[in-house]
């Protein structure tokens, strides 16, 4: 892919309440304002409010990832322990190939914040040539992780196919090894 391409961006909610209009989706926006202060490279949003259903979720990954043609999909929602919580599932049913260090990493920020991040499934994987990230849905947390994980989004969407990313250094100082810049 080149650079000055369009990346799109697929941000699913998964929430029952909010998807039954119980309360307003916090967690999708909070994700598109971190975009919207990051990426310096053209990208578009495609968003999607699912409830907490694990074929639903895994229908509306498929869709942003193969008629959407989203290079990253960032979930919100479903990680944790309860019964309805199913994002992880969803997505592993949907990739290829998962990408641990990414769960392990989120993992890690967050518990230098709240001490019930180790209760959390948070996961990743590579569908084709989609990058798919599950975030909890914590608008705080989610940009605490966005913050710190998002460096090696780039690189991995290079790696996969993707359109070339580039971001804001004042707010995500994106790692590419020197052989991969694209200056």
């Amino acid at each position: 892919m080149s650079v000055g391409e369009t990346c799109n961006f697929g941000v699913l909610t998964a929430s029952d309440r909010a998807s039954s209009g119980e309360y307003e989706d916090l967690s999708g926006p909070a994700i598109e304002e971190f975009l919207s202060q990051a990426l310096t490279s053209p990208w578009k949003i495609c968003r999607r409010l699912v409830a907490d259903e694990q074929s639903i979720i895994e229908d509306a990954l498929k869709s942003l990832s193969d008629d959407e043609n989203c290079s990253v999909i960032i979930t919100t929602g479903g990680t944790g322990p309860a019964p309805r919580d199913v994002t992880p599932e969803a997505t592993e049913a949907v990739c290829e190939r998962l990408l641990p260090g990414f769960g392990e990493q989120m993992r890690a920020i967050s518990l230098r914040h709240v001490p019930t991040a180790v209760l959390s499934r948070q996961t990743a994987g590579i569908r084709g040539s989609t990058l798919i990230l599950n975030l909890p849905g914590s608008p705080r947390s989610i940009r605490e992780i966005l913050d710190e994980i998002f460096a090696a989004v780039p690189y991995c969407v290079d790696l996969i196919g993707g359109p070339y990313i580039t971001t804001d250094s004042k707010i995500v100082d994106s790692f590419r090894p020197p052989h991969a810049r694209r200056d």
